[in-house]
């Protein structure tokens, strides 16, 4: 019965996607369709996901991030889904605490609110007091597992059935990311996971002032039931008031974010893979406080060089060294044309230096690039899905306060400041690649020769910056082959674990 509801829901729009690409279904030329069309589909799309649950509004939010399978109007349609569901009744979260814990609420803790602090798709949160400590108390929402199992086996077979009769890179890449959400969910349903993830990134944060990671009340972890210290915030979206009387700098706020996440990703191996507004808030001494780690993703070794080797890159500008990075990681599919990846990498590169804002940015890019990503399969792997989620959010936040953010620009003087704890993680041996003096002193050169008429001020600036990024390794010695030398990406291929 769920499959046919799915199906009811999903078979009007599917036809209608598919008619952008044949008009006939299977022949003619494609449809014509005009922005102000595609803008009502979009609207279309988010109502209908919507009615169709919690697990469908998770997924609709992964697929947000993933401009190589959606249009820009598709992605920013779904980037404003949330989750929309009643509260759970307090009678069920009380049956749950009963079977959980083997007490009524009332019995557990000195106080219980009965009206919840949240409600999301998967679990349900209220207020309590335990032992003299103001606490929050998650239950896992009655009945998700068995419906997120029904939903996630019904887009699976209709994944595979439309793959079987069209088997173009997006179909696949959907494919890909329905799987990658099935195994993450799963795991996300587990409290148990969920506190031992709160625990890790807790103690990695444990000296940093600016950070807050809720304590754990280890007695009450449970696999449908998790007790936390209760931190009072606000959401990063929220904090104009705090703005206005001058409490928040805004563009300090975002680079603490991002710093915060390079840690993260870069350095610890370990990160929060669901930073919406609604998981991030800022207390009231201006701590970055980040909420819900069932969905923290672990990073390995191997890949994390590979990110800092693209990373790095694009710092730099190395378009070429760019092309390297996406070979490494998967991203290119067997056989491909290199001067083709090299061509999308400059584009790239020219894009994301762009001073425009970030939605004409992406317009620049659909332009630009996506006309050859749709000629010619690039299909992002399962271990990166949760990082594109994870960039699209975070420059969310950086568009929310500025029109004209620019990640990469924000990203860079923060990468290069990490640089030695990011290298010292990478190499715990100390076997760090070397850099080649002559390429830092002409970078020098050049920059004290671009910016002779500025100020003092300015020149020391610039000329840091430029020996630091040319002081950054070459993809080379991080231990990225060349495109084109037979191989097509490290060993890594779903090896990220959540734990």
């Amino acid at each position: 019965m769920r499959l046919l509801v799915i199906l009811y829901r999903l078979l009007p729009l599917a036809v209608a996607f598919r008619r952008d690409f044949r008009r006939w279904l299977i022949a003619g030329s494609p449809a014509r369709r005009t922005a102000a069309d595609h803008e009502r589909r979009a609207a279309r799309l988010v109502a209908t996901l919507a009615r169709l649950g919690p697990t469908f509004v998770k997924m609709a939010q992964l697929f947000a991030g993933r401009a190589d399978l959606l249009a820009p109007v598709y992605a920013r349609a779904l980037s404003t889904l949330t989750d929309q569901v009643p509260m759970v009744p307090v009678a069920e979260v009380e049956r749950i605490l009963l079977a959980e814990y083997g007490a009524p609420p009332d019995d557990l803790f000195e106080r219980f609110d009965r009206v919840p602090l949240a409600a999301a798709s998967l679990g349900q949160v209220h207020r309590a007091r335990l032992d003299g400590e103001e606490v929050v108390v998650k239950v896992l929402r009655p009945g998700v597992e068995a419906l997120v199992e029904a939903d996630v086996r019904a887009s699976l077979w209709i994944v595979g059935i439309v793959e079987r009769w069209w088997p173009n890179p997006h179909v696949i890449g959907t494919r890909v990311v329905i799987e990658e959400f099935a195994r993450r969910v799963t795991e996300e349903m587990d409290f148990r996971r969920e506190a031992a993830h709160a625990v890790a990134i807790g103690a990695n944060f444990a000296d940093t002032a600016g950070v807050w990671i809720p304590r754990v009340v280890t007695p009450m972890v449970r696999q449908r039931a998790l007790v936390l210290e209760y931190c009072p915030g606000r959401r990063v979206d929220r904090l104009d008031e705090w703005v206005r009387d001058g409490r928040i700098r805004p563009e300090r706020l975002v680079r603490d974010v991002m710093e915060l996440y390079a840690k993260m990703m870069l350095v610890h191996g370990l990160f929060h893979a669901d930073p919406h507004p609604g998981n991030m808030h800022v207390s009231a001494d201006r701590r970055i406080i980040l909420l819900d780690f069932g969905m923290v993703v672990r990073v390995p070794l191997e890949l994390r060089r590979q990110l800092v080797a693209a990373i790095f890159a694009a710092i730099r500008r190395d378009s070429d060294a760019l092309a390297d990075s996406f070979h490494a990681l998967g991203l290119v599919a067997t056989g491909a044309d290199p001067a083709v990846i090299r061509r999308l990498a400059a584009a790239l590169l020219g894009v994301a230096w762009e001073r425009n804002t970030t939605r004409e940015r992406v317009e620049l890019l659909a332009d630009e690039v996506l006309t050859e990503l749709f000629d010619w399969p690039i299909v992002l792997p399962s271990n990166l899905v949760y990082f594109a989620r994870t960039a699209a959010l975070i420059e969310g936040l950086g568009t929310h306060y500025d029109a004209h953010f620019n990640a990469l620009a924000f990203a860079s003087p923060i990468a290069l400041s990490l640089r030695g704890r990011i290298m010292a993680s990478l190499y715990p041996g100390g076997d760090q690649p070397t850099v080649d003096p002559a390429r830092v002193l002409g970078a020098a050169l050049g920059a004290v020769a671009r910016i002779l008429r500025r100020t003092a001020q300015d020149l020391v600036v610039t000329v840091r910056d430029a020996v630091a990024q040319a002081a950054l390794p070459s993809a080379g010695a991080l231990g990225v082959p060349p495109a084109g030398d037979g191989t097509n990406g490290p060993n890594v291929s779903g090896h990220i674990t959540g734990e």
